[in-house]
């Protein structure tokens, strides 16, 4: 195989997680967001959720509690991604934020992934040069356990947006599937955001436009 031809296949898109904590306050929902660096080679300068890549040590993490039944199985595809999937979330969002949700020992995150929730995922396009594989999770604000605002600072300007403004910051299609996604479940229920229940939407590409499917074994 010549280098020519393997510039021209997709590269696999790698496992990744982001956790949409969010905050029902009299006035609205809000989300928390930050805005990635301008120096950053995948999405600079734009408003996202924290997250990032699923890591094998994931996987060998003990939760303080387990994922809920229904949520392990949604997440269960490929086989075995569950938990890893959700301690990344959890993991990315305690290194991004500050915030933790379960435990810290030392300097050792327990995720508490009892509460968490799955709303989405989404692929990155096959022409990008760096490519994910995004389950998007969600989790109210009040299971937050401890932490101070702040993270590493891979995340700028990180605050509480309300989610019939956050048209007004830089977001990508993919945030804005996410966000709308949100609001309709918002608008469905009683419930400020209730519990996923059957197919999750997937947010891909076909013949280089954005396309909506249900989520299955990919």
């Amino acid at each position: 195989m010549t280098n020519f031809t393997r510039q021209l296949q997709p590269v696999k898109p790698r496992h990744a997680a982001s956790l949409v904590i969010y905050e029902q306050r009299a006035d609205d929902l809000y989300v928390l967001m930050g805005r990635r660096s301008k120096a950053h080679r995948f999405l600079p300068d734009v408003y996202v959720f924290p997250g990032g890549r699923v890591d094998r040590a994931d996987a060998a993490v003990t939760p303080l509690a387990p994922l809920a039944p229904d949520i392990e199985k949604m997440l269960s595809q490929p086989a075995g991604m569950a938990h890893a999937v959700a301690t990344a979330a959890v993991r990315e969002t305690h290194e991004e934020t500050g915030l933790i949700i379960g435990d810290l020992q030392g300097d050792q995150l327990v995720p508490d992934l009892s509460q968490l929730d799955f709303i989405a995922r989404a692929i990155t396009p096959p022409k990008s040069p760096i490519r994910f594989n995004t389950r998007f999770l969600t989790v109210d604000a009040k299971h937050i356990t401890g932490g101070d605002l702040g993270g590493s600072g891979e995340l700028i300007d990180l605050h509480w947006i309300p989610l019939s403004e956050t048209h007004r910051v830089p977001l990508i299609d993919v945030t804005e599937f996410v966000l709308d996604e949100i609001d309709r479940k918002i608008k469905r229920a009683a419930a400020p955001l209730p519990r996923q229940s059957g197919n999750v939407p997937v947010f891909t590409y076909y013949k280089g436009r954005p396309f909506i499917r249900n989520h299955d074994n990919g």
